[in-house]
């Protein structure tokens, strides 16, 4: 295996996603996402969709995340942090606060979701507290549709046992991105043709993270 493209093809095989949503993150392209890359801090996902149904159940966000993102992004801003934090599992008050605030700055510099989407940055993303390097990038590729890979702790985990230990955020990043990038003309015949290079990456990461959580042996992709 000599590249990260190596490691979709070997992934791809195994039908990991079968069962995902298109895009492995639900409600994609939404200011949903932007509340779960906090949520999912040192959380289980299936704890956040817990806290994402009950802030549904509690009209806090709408039924429909996709069609209705500044309307959430509205409501978000304007609420008190103790109110969403009845609705948090763990670090109520932290993430409640570091959500409602990031809802006011998004409103305050941009003004609404879409101009959100199309004009944010990694920089501007990482002045605001709570948000790191994977959860700047979760937002730019899963809410913003940018054509960023995101990695994470099971990205990591994955490449050592495959042979590359890659310690530095930005440079395990690159790696993943560049084998896609040099391979285009390949990575575009194993998809529909109306699949962007940004949800690639999104599924890209999606399969490491399933095949991670299922425990599959690395011996599998060799």
């Amino acid at each position: 295996m000599d590249s990260s493209f190596d490691l979709l093809l070997a992934l791809k095989k195994l039908h990991l996603l079968e069962s995902s949503p298109s895009w492995w993150w639900q409600n994609h392209g939404s200011f949903e996402v932007v509340i779960s890359a906090i949520l999912v801090q040192n959380t289980q996902w299936e704890k956040v969709q817990k806290m994402l149904d009950s802030m549904r159940s509690a009209g806090i966000l709408s039924a429909n995340p996709q069609k209705d993102s500044q309307k959430d992004l509205e409501y978000i801003a304007s609420i008190e942090s103790q109110l969403l934090a009845s609705h948090i599992i763990g670090l109520q008050m932290q993430k409640s606060t570091r959500i409602v605030r990031l809802a006011c700055q998004i409103l305050k510099d941009f003004g609404s979701f879409e101009s959100f989407q199309h004009s944010v940055d990694s920089e501007w993303l990482l002045q605001q507290k709570g948000i790191g390097l994977e959860s700047a990038y979760a937002i730019l590729n899963y809410a913003c549709l940018r054509e960023v890979m995101v990695v994470d702790r099971y990205t990591y985990k994955l490449l050592c046992a495959l042979g590359w230990e890659i310690e530095n955020y930005e440079e395990l990043r690159e790696f993943c991105e560049r084998g896609i990038r040099e391979n285009l003309e390949e990575v575009y015949k194993l998809y529909p043709s109306d699949m962007s290079l940004a949800q690639i990456f999104a599924r890209f990461h999606g399969k490491i993270v399933e095949f991670s959580k299922a425990k599959l042996s690395p011996a599998l992709l060799q």
